[in-house]
């Protein structure tokens, strides 16, 4: 189901909620409301820097600004097998049960999680049959077990592809956008994966 939800989100961001309690949340006006229409205000935190590595956040953006050259920087001083095994643990550990926990209990009612592609699916380029979507399962773990958390915590999830395919804009720090590639609005086959 997360699947096709991930899918439809495009490059906007959607707003989850977590229990039968919690709906779907919209705007109207100038509001955001609940399925009631009742208005609701958004306490969030953003989980920046956990799906998707930005220089600005890492304060590598003089050498490594975008996820593509932080990860290329990591593989030189490690190796491809070391940054793998940092990625992992990086995954598995920038955000936690405890960390939703935490922020539900300083008063915190949503998430927002910027997400990268390629956590869920191969870059064009590296797929087998041109067209084809490789799912990959990392991404959909990882989004499971947060909207899990968030869901016990009676929390919202603000879901932001905030790097699709081939980077939605020219600016690499934010969207991992990688100028020897063709961008999401320079390829259909980008568009047509996002």
């Amino acid at each position: 189901m997360l699947r096709y939800l991930l899918l439809m989100i495009g490059l906007n961001s959607f707003i989850l909620g977590g229990l039968s309690a919690q709906t779907f949340l919209r705007a109207q006006g100038k509001e955001i409301v609940r399925e009631d229409g009742s208005p609701i205000i958004l306490r969030g935190m953003g989980l920046g820097g956990w799906m998707l590595q930005e220089g600005y956040m890492l304060q590598t953006a003089e050498f490594a600004n975008s996820q593509h050259k932080i990860e290329a920087r990591i593989e030189d001083l490690i190796g491809e097998e070391g940054k793998e095994q940092f990625y992992d643990l990086w995954l598995s550990n920038h955000v936690t049960r405890t960390d939703i926990d935490s922020l539900r209990s300083w008063g915190f009612n949503s998430v927002r999680l910027p997400i990268h592609y390629n956590l869920f699916t191969l870059p064009i380029e590296e797929e087998e049959v041109p067209g084809k979507n490789t799912w990959l399962e990392k991404g959909f773990e990882l989004t499971d077990s947060l909207i899990s958390w968030c869901a016990q915590n009676e929390m919202y999830v603000v879901l932001d592809l905030h790097a699709a395919p081939g980077g939605q804009g020219k600016d690499e720090g934010i969207s991992d956008y990688d100028p020897s590639k063709p961008s999401l609005w320079e390829s259909k086959a980008n568009r047509d994966k996002t």
